[in-house]
């Protein structure tokens, strides 16, 4: 339930009528409020008109693709969560979609189950009153490294770093364990707060978008530990 106790709002944006169908059934059943869109533009009508607390966003649409909507969606300062499904599942498209600011991604054949779950996971962390009850302890810092939670601001040697809700999060995390590795399964128990075995290709792949904008200029800090998981430090000799 959302603020107020009233239901949680949920559009589903696919062109395949059986799928959105079927989706906001299933939706509706767990007490989601639910409305369905079959294309681009009417998705952003209907973020308009509907202001969902999340779309899950179909990528393959009939005028304006998944990425374009949720590129609209950010340029006309909607913050609201996307979920994408996609039957294109490469590196080059998760990149693709991480770069339009997506939250999560599916790729189809999915289980309903998984969705369901994905969406909880999301909606949970993105509730104002979670982001209000957290304790603010002031910027964190390493090396030339600077993430201001209450500004919401991430600077590299004083340059602002554009990032999406979920790299901030990533980042917050790995910076919280500046000097410690972090497996995938601890990354999507603390950034995506999953309650279930998630897809650890998820946390690949906003690892490496990550890094592409972080450790653009100056010593790279985000660092493999292959087998292990992930560390954000200086590199070896420049401790």
């Amino acid at each position: 339930m959302g603020e107020g106790g009233c239901a949680e709002r949920v559009l589903v944006v696919d062109d395949e009528p059986n799928i959105s169908t079927l989706l906001a059934a299933t939706l509706r059943l767990v007490a989601y409020e639910t409305r369905v869109a079959a294309t681009g533009r009417a998705a952003l009508a209907g973020v308009e008109e509907f202001d969902p607390h999340l779309v899950v966003l179909d990528v393959m649409l009939p005028d304006l693709d998944g990425f374009e909507v949720a590129r609209r969606l950010r340029a006309a300062g909607r913050p609201v969560p996307v979920l994408f499904l996609t039957a294109r599942d490469t590196v080059d498209d998760r990149v693709a979609g991480l770069a339009a600011g997506a939250d999560d991604y599916v790729a189809k054949p999915f289980s309903l189950e998984e969705v369901v779950l994905r969406i909880r996971a999301i909606l949970r962390r993105s509730h104002p009153e979670a982001v209000a009850a957290r304790l603010s302890q002031g910027p964190l810092r390493y090396a030339d490294l600077e993430l201001d939670d209450d500004a919401h601001e991430v600077r590299r040697a004083g340059k602002p770093v554009d990032l999406s809700p979920t790299e901030f999060r990533l980042l917050r995390y790995l910076l919280t364990n500046a000097g410690r590795v972090v497996s995938k399964a601890q990354i999507l128990d603390r950034v995506w707060n999953y309650d279930f075995d998630g897809d650890g290709r998820i946390v690949e792949s906003y690892v490496y978008y990550l890094r592409r904008k972080i450790d653009r200029s100056g010593l790279p800090l985000i660092h493999t530990v292959r087998g292990v998981g992930y560390t954000l430090r200086l590199p070896r000799g420049h401790e």
